[in-house]
């Protein structure tokens, strides 16, 4: 969010001095910490978040992650970030509340989508190639046309160059521990002692916003993730979702990445401790070993936590909270596609107020 903010701020407006902290040697929140899709949204996600906030503001929403995911691909190169246009698939079970009409479901969406997709069929019923994919023990498979697999760390890497060629300074390992505010601008105080002034002041740290701003009720999201060993074959290709997004998993050439499941305890994964627990751990292991069609052992190779940020409403949050000083949560999960889109908007706030 802050890179995408701070490329944005120097398009429309060249000539400010922009300056990024950035607490650790590398962003270990959700921006290079998480499972590396593209963030599309699965049909069960959109029609859940239909139900939640409305027909138009959902479609509001994908539109902002499609143009997201769009202008990402127009800044890099697939291969600069590991693009991969491979298609994504959602397993539903017989009990979810959309299986007893699956096709009437995808058509309804379809239709909806397609003055933004420009597809006549962004989802389409997949269950019978379930097997030939490389799954089983689920129920319905559908498949989606715009999901991808992309490389976040990379991402990142190739947004903090551009920055820095746009002339925007980055500052690594300066922690912030508190900010004020006023008419005039803005002071910001680090750990280390460093204290900064500035006109202005965006906070774009997501998941760890109650640290800055309690105000906000920003709650942190643990997403846990593990790497498998290495196949010599896999069937498995593309990006895959289940249970409305709580787990999600894609191939990695030969390896398999999932990551989720922390619906299995809400309450002890509204952390900012990237620890992670064996039990995610141990019941991510399990879920492959039950649907990943392979004769071959399944073990955990390498697994990480990142720190996702939760609004209330699942609505992007970006709006001016104190004079001079503005917030942007773009997340709710799906960061990579959104933040592209939210930063113009952040922009035109931050420029009307110079």
């Amino acid at each position: 969010m802050g890179l995408w903010s701070a490329l944005e701020l120097k398009k429309q407006r060249p000539s400010l001095s922009i300056t990024i902290l950035e607490r650790n040697t590398t962003p270990l929140g959700a921006s290079t910490r998480n499972a590396g899709f593209a963030c599309f949204g699965s049909l069960t996600e959109l029609l859940s978040d239909e139900a939640s906030m409305g027909t138009h503001r959902m479609l509001e929403i994908l539109e902002a992650r499609y143009k997201g995911i769009e202008k990402i691909k127009s800044y890099f190169s697939g291969a600069t970030i590991q693009y991969d246009p491979c298609g994504g698939f959602e397993a539903i079970p017989a009990s979810h509340e959309t299986a007893a009409h699956l096709d009437d479901h995808i058509q309804y969406l379809n239709q909806l989508l397609s003055p933004i997709t420009n597809l006549d069929q962004t989802f389409t019923n997949q269950t019978a190639q379930m097997r030939q994919i490389g799954l089983k023990n689920f129920d319905h498979l559908v498949g989606n046309m715009l999901e991808a697999g992309i490389h976040s760390g990379k991402l990142v890497n190739a947004l903090s160059k551009l920055v820095i060629e746009n002339g925007v300074t980055i500052l690594y390992g300066l922690e912030v521990k508190e900010w004020y505010s006023n008419q005039n601008g803005v002071q910001v105080q680090t750990k280390n002692g460093l204290t900064l002034s500035g006109q202005q002041l965006i906070s774009c740290v997501n998941g760890f916003t109650q640290e800055l701003m309690p105000s906000l009720h920003i709650v942190p999201a643990r997403g846990q993730i593990i790497v498998s060993n290495t196949f010599e074959h896999l069937p498995m290709k593309g990006t895959f979702h289940f249970d409305e997004g709580f787990y999600y998993w894609r191939n990695l050439d030969n390896r398999i990445l999932i990551g989720g499941a922390r619906n299995l305890d809400f309450e002890e994964e509204e952390t900012t401790d990237l620890s992670g627990t064996e039990k995610i751990r141990t019941h991510l292991l399990a879920f492959l070993r039950e649907h990943i069609v392979t004769e071959e052992k399944i073990e955990i190779a390498q697994y990480w936590s990142g720190i996702m940020g939760f609004t209330p409403t699942k609505e992007p949050l970006t709006e001016q909270i104190a004079p001079n000083t503005f917030a942007a949560i773009a997340c709710n999960g799906m960061g990579v596609a959104l933040t592209p889109v939210i930063a113009e908007k952040l922009a035109k706030m931050v420029i009307a107020n110079v």
